[in-house]
């Protein structure tokens, strides 16, 4: 699976795929990454295409040294089934 990146010119973090490109928006607050949509090509749905960019938005956010705060329900469900990112909730 591709890596995922910070474009930050957008504010979102993406992954490419078959087709397309999966994302995640997000804004900064001085101490955390607050994520506040995810998008996946719907044809990609169902595949575990989320999961891969979420994943890979948390070691970038880890990375940082910042918290995570989800304000979009896929990333709550996300956190809430990994409770390796718990003390990265803000």
């Amino acid at each position: 699976m591709a890596i995922v990146r910070d474009n930050k010119a957008l504010n979102r973090f993406e992954l490419d795929v078959e087709g397309g490109m999966a994302f995640a928006n997000y804004r900064l607050t001085p101490a955390a990454v607050v994520i506040t949509h995810t998008e996946t090509p719907r044809a990609l749905r169902g595949h575990g295409v989320a999961s891969e960019l979420v994943k890979g938005t948390l070691a970038l956010i880890r990375a940082d040294g910042l918290q995570v705060i989800g304000a979009c329900g896929f990333v709550v469900d996300y956190l809430r089934k990994h409770p390796e990112y718990a003390d990265m909730v803000g």
